[in-house]
């Protein structure tokens, strides 16, 4: 029995835990070639939108990695979100709404936002401040995780 890293925060747990006892982030337990069905998680379900709710369990988790398809389905589920905010706003009472419902969610989406998007920096093994430069951010978004362990945790794809 040996130690691995947490999906979510990054922090060295033992092997057979089926929940981060720091951050509570589920993880995938491997016996042999195959996965504990009692673990949960988004990638098990085959749903893409449950990638969306586990950014959002991670609210402010702005530790360990995110894979590639974590943060791009979140990006795409706010954005259809946020279009359906202005046009249900715009539906029923004018661009009023629409532009309030608009930043009520952005701001309550805001440091999911973030974070993921330092987890995912952290899976190409750069540090969260490239955050701030939002072109070499989308250029560092696209590529594929490090393999293996890096300075900020295992790679989610390795629990798979």
């Amino acid at each position: 029995m040996g130690m691995v890293f947490c999906r979510g925060c990054g922090k060295e747990i033992h092997e057979t835990a089926p929940t981060c006892p720091h951050c509570g982030a589920p993880q995938f337990i491997q016996r042999g070639s195959r996965q504990n069905s009692n673990s949960v998680s988004a990638s098990g379900s085959g749903n893409s939108f449950n990638w969306y709710i586990e950014v959002l369990r991670k609210y402010a988790v702005f530790s360990g990695r995110a894979r590639r398809k974590e943060y791009w389905y979140f990006t795409l589920y706010n954005f259809i979100i946020y279009i359906l905010f202005l046009i249900i706003g715009g539906i029923i009472s004018g661009n009023d709404l629409a532009d309030v419902l608009s930043v009520i969610y952005s701001l309550a989406v805001l440091i999911p936002s973030i974070a993921v998007g330092v987890r995912r920096l952290h899976d190409t093994d750069r540090s969260g401040w490239w955050l701030l430069l939002p072109i070499v951010n989308l250029i560092f978004s696209c590529r594929d995780s490090q393999e293996g362990a890096n300075r900020f945790g295992m790679n989610p794809k390795a629990a798979v």
